[in-house]
């Protein structure tokens, strides 16, 4: 091989080299450039609706999600925990949730049950208090502050609501728990933070 034809290869071997390294820098630059336009972590907790799967769920059980930063609480209420909504309704300050309706519950969760579903309660698990997350769901006689009632009780202060997220008469809580935004998108999947308006 000439001393020509070597120098040529080279020259090439180097632009070849040079190219390649030279793609993976503009890739590198790029990236963080085009990773900004998917929203951020802090951008999905503001509003992002959370999709759930609820078909797993068992009667007497609550999962938790987050949503806009908050615990959600999904419940598959038992035929004996909706029952106990009609022996609560006297005992809760605001059985119709009719205080701040806007805020608290949406128009198609101003039922007894406050759900759109009977069997599943979808709820903000923050008490409207100062903010603690209570406990529960306990069944009839399983918490004191209960008594013979089944519900959920603010370790904080003492606020108990029933199986409906509804307060007690004389609690330190002077509202409800917040329903959230919500529907159905099939039987078994649920979408927090949204509703059949686009709310």
């Amino acid at each position: 091989m000439s001393d020509q034809a070597s120098a040529d290869s080279g020259r090439r071997g180097a632009i070849i080299a040079t190219s390649a390294v030279g793609g993976v820098g503009a890739l590198c630059a790029a990236f963080p450039f085009v990773s900004t336009f998917a929203p951020s972590e802090k951008a999905r907790a503001a509003g992002a609706p959370v999709e759930v799967d609820v078909g797993a769920l068992k009667e007497g059980e609550r999962m938790i999600v987050e949503w806009r930063g908050k615990p959600v609480w999904i419940v598959r209420r038992s035929k004996e925990m909706l029952d106990s909504l009609a022996k609560t309704e006297p005992k809760v300050a605001d059985p119709k949730s009719e205080r701040k309706p806007s805020e608290l519950t949406p128009e198609y969760c101003r039922n007894q049950n406050r759900s759109i579903k009977p069997d599943l309660l979808v709820a903000v698990g923050i008490c409207s208090h100062l903010g603690c997350s209570p406990t529960g769901p306990f069944p009839a006689g399983g918490n004191v502050a209960l008594g013979d009632d089944m519900g959920f009780v603010c370790p904080c202060h003492g606020s108990t609501f029933d199986m409906a997220g509804r307060v007690w008469k004389a609690k330190p809580a002077p509202d409800n728990l917040e329903i959230p935004p919500h529907m159905y998108l099939s039987d078994t999947r649920l979408l927090i933070g949204e509703d059949k308006k686009g709310a």
